[in-house]
């Protein structure tokens, strides 16, 4: 039996951010694996009209959990749902709550976070800085406690080309920035931003930083451990592959170059996708969970769960698969035939964002206007150039992550836990991995019926049809300007006329004496 699945058995365990993607399949997995663990609490703050236990069972309701339904038939009643707002400093949590999670915890998953890079510093604070202390704070009056797991990203310290499993310190205390807030203004604070964060990209990223930090300064005697995944996205193997349901990272990305609407993307083709699978990281965690409740590490080990430097995969390769893939499985409905540029140059990215990507919005929302419908192609359009501008720092870079001790941990293991708590990611086989990862966005993010594959691969058959007859024309009609205008066009074509005449008489002369 697994070592560490009996681990969780019994066990009282707090998520925090588990309505988010990274939360769901750590819950379907620690109670698939450990169906007689004592109950699961999170922190949610539900929407207007719906009750705690609506969303519950709102989560329930995915296909995530169909295999967890089997083995754990109660599992609504193993979810225990705290109503918590962490971006009030106490989270706003009842006493009587409190109370419980104070006496019962034993583990905590630290995974709520604002990923969006373009917060406001003030929220990403909140969220990713303030609340980890909070939290922490907690934790400290938390008698059972066994382990306290902190989910960073493996790009909180990108401002570096090699990046160790260690906690590196900020320019500026975490602490004085959480106090400097509580006073300024917002004209103040977005003022100041830039030169706070320095050479972090965006704010996500900084204060992640903060966050680490701030673990390292307020962990008392808590046994806690850090880990960095890189981007994560669909499953691998489990509970199946391709399983997705945010537009975040490289899913907004596949989506938006399916339905044709992305065409170029200013990149380094050779730069390493660092790509990790959801279920990859959430297997690390369970077992740096037992790890660090069990061996207690005399000090805060981070662990690394990266791609790049066991595993590689560049960007070139992934969009070459991503395309063969759209070929054999096209999304509905397609606005043009997918297809995607990989450019290095400034320059000829802004010549294809014009021409490919906002002339054909334009042309598009002129036609609705025609037609007496509402213009929304141009918005749609300036709106995804904005997400991709904010990728471009991660897709035109490679880093080299460190990755002892997430190998240690892998050492640790029984054969069993290995099988059962797979993180080693040298066993992904990145083209079966891409081709699950669209599909998967096909089926459970876009909804689309696989049915519909036929009448979807005749739509984007039409379409090439008409790419090629445009771009022919457009072709032909430029040379005829061209050649009306320039007499050194003529004496070209003329050439070019006169050279292909002389080969196909060479040619059938040639033909003539063999025979």
């Amino acid at each position: 039996m697994s070592t560490i699945a009996a681990f969780y058995g019994g066990k009282s365990i707090l998520i925090t951010g588990a309505t988010g993607f990274l939360g769901k399949v750590l819950m379907e997995k620690l109670f698939r694996t450990s169906p007689d663990l004592k109950v699961i609490y999170i922190l949610v703050r539900p929407k207007a009209g719906q009750t705690l236990q609506q969303g519950v069972f709102q989560i329930l309701d995915s296909k995530l959990f169909e295999k967890v339904k089997e083995v754990c038939p109660n599992v609504h009643e193993k979810i225990r749902a705290i109503y918590a707002d962490l971006n009030q400093n106490d989270f706003a949590i009842s006493k009587e709550d409190m109370q419980e999670l104070l006496s019962c915890t034993n583990i905590i998953f630290h995974c709520a976070a604002t990923v969006r890079f373009d917060d406001t510093l003030r929220h990403a604070v909140q969220l990713n800085v303030t609340a980890t202390r909070q939290l922490l704070l907690m934790a400290s009056q938390m008698p059972k406690l066994e382990a306290f797991i902190h989910i960073s990203t493996a790009y909180s310290n990108c401002n570096l080309k090699h990046i160790d499993e260690v906690i590196y310190p900020c320019p500026v205390e975490p602490k004085k920035i959480i106090d400097s807030l509580e006073w300024l203004d917002d004209a103040i604070i977005d003022e100041i931003t830039p030169k706070l964060i320095r050479d972090w990209p965006n704010i996500y990223t900084y204060t992640k930083a903060l966050g680490e930090m701030v673990v390292q300064q307020e962990s008392r005697n808590l046994n806690i451990a850090i880990i960095r995944p890189s981007i994560v996205g669909a499953t691998w193997q489990e509970p199946f592959p391709g399983w997705v349901d945010n537009i975040n990272g490289p899913n907004g990305i596949i989506i938006a170059t399916g339905k044709g609407f992305l065409r170029a993307i200013k990149a380094t083709p050779m730069a390493v996708a660092d790509v990790i699978p959801v279920d990859t990281v959430v297997n690390l965690m369970l077992a740096v969970g037992w790890y660090t409740a069990v061996h207690r590490p005399k000090s805060t080990l981070v662990y690394h769960i990266t791609s790049g430097n066991m595993n590689p995969c560049n960007w070139h390769k992934m969009g070459v698969q991503v395309l063969a893939t759209f070929e054999k499985i096209p999304f509905e409905r397609p606005f043009r035939r997918p297809n995607a540029n990989f450019t290095s140059n400034s320059f000829t990215s802004q010549y294809w964002n014009a021409v490919s990507h906002r002339a054909p919005a334009i042309i598009y929302d002129c036609y609705l206007r025609l037609t007496g419908r509402k213009p929304r192609m141009t918005k749609l359009m300036n709106r995804l150039l904005r997400t991709v501008s904010m990728l471009e720092y991660f897709i035109n870079r490679s880093w080299e992550w460190s990755t002892y001790n997430t190998e240690m941990l892998m050492s640790e293991l029984s054969p069993e836990d290995q099988r059962v708590f797979n993180f080693d990611v040298r066993q992904l086989n990145w083209l079966e991995y891409i081709e699950n990862y669209v599909l998967g966005v096909k089926k459970y993010l876009l909804k689309e019926d696989m049915a519909g594959i036929p009448k979807a691969k005749q739509r984007l058959k039409r379409l090439r049809n008409i790419h090629y007859l445009f771009n022919t024309a457009l072709f032909l009609i430029a040379w005829r300007l061209l050649i009306a205008r320039s007499q050194m066009a003529r004496n070209v074509w003329f050439f070019i006329v006169s050279f292909c005449y002389k080969f196909l008489s060479y040619f059938r002369a040639s033909s003539t004496l063999k025979v």
